[in-house]
């Protein structure tokens, strides 16, 4: 139903949790995956992981905070694949990785690296698309934010701060480039228990905070990204769709 036969699309943070299953969703529709991610191995790992299946992938390997070797990374998927149709910005640190600061205790140096991945680095990938984008007339930019972005967060103010931008920038420019046949949208998520994550009895008393009384698992996301990188979203730009348990309700 959702099918994307022929497109190409690049999926950063693709080596593995949420990222790899978004890459391998997303070929099972018939798309070219580019597997970013910031360790080569992992990539590699998941581009053939996926192509040993019969799917089409290829690695990407590449830091998403270094301009230059962003653009080097999406010339490279070109030559091999084609130009990029979509654009899934999936990389960042999570929210487990963040350290728990109150905020009149924090200073810069706290949010560098918050704000270096989770702001400019998405800033760095949809730059390097774009221009093929606009030249084809045809591009869905998605973009993986986090229900602290919508409605903040106690001691994670970086964070918060770092997903709400990502998001505000698709906004922003579902609003520039909506009469060029571009989508920008965004996925908040709630809590969303990958493998690498295995099972705990924090996670499960965290379960209960959820009206679904359980966690989130890739293949939510996943479902939500393949719609959004879909025609059928066509006319769906601008927003930022809640995958959260209902965790939040506005």
């Amino acid at each position: 139903m959702f099918a994307i036969d022929g497109k190409v699309a690049l999926i950063t943070g693709a080596g593995q949790g949420i990222g790899a299953r978004l890459a391998a969703r997303l070929a099972e529709q018939g798309a070219t995956v580019a597997v970013n991610d910031l360790r080569p191995e992992r990539a590699r790992a998941v581009a053939d992981e996926l192509n040993g299946r019969g799917l089409s992938a290829l690695a990407a390997p590449a830091d998403i905070t270094d301009r230059s070797a962003i653009d080097a990374m999406v010339a490279d998927i070109a030559s091999r694949a084609g130009a990029v149709d979509i654009l899934v910005n999936n990389a960042g640190i999570p929210a487990s990785g963040v350290r728990l600061t109150p905020f009149v205790e924090s200073d810069p140096g706290d949010w560098e690296a918050t704000v270096r991945i989770n702001v400019f680095g998405v800033m760095h990938c949809c730059q390097a698309v774009l221009p093929a984008m606009l030249a084809k007339g045809w591009g869905r930019i998605i973009t993986i934010s986090s229900d602290s972005g919508r409605t903040g967060e106690a001691r994670m103010a970086d964070y918060a701060a770092a997903k709400a931008a990502g998001a505000s920038l698709m906004r922003s420019l579902a609003k520039e480039l909506g009469a060029s046949g571009i989508t920008c949208n965004s996925v908040a998520l709630g809590t969303i228990v990958t493998p690498e994550m295995g099972a705990s009895e924090a996670l499960e008393k965290h379960a209960r905070r959820y009206p679904t009384r359980r966690l989130g698992r890739p293949d939510d996301v996943a479902a939500a990204v393949v719609w959004l990188a879909s025609e059928h979203a066509g006319w769906t730009t601008g927003q930022t769709i809640p995958v959260n348990g209902g965790y939040t309700t506005v």
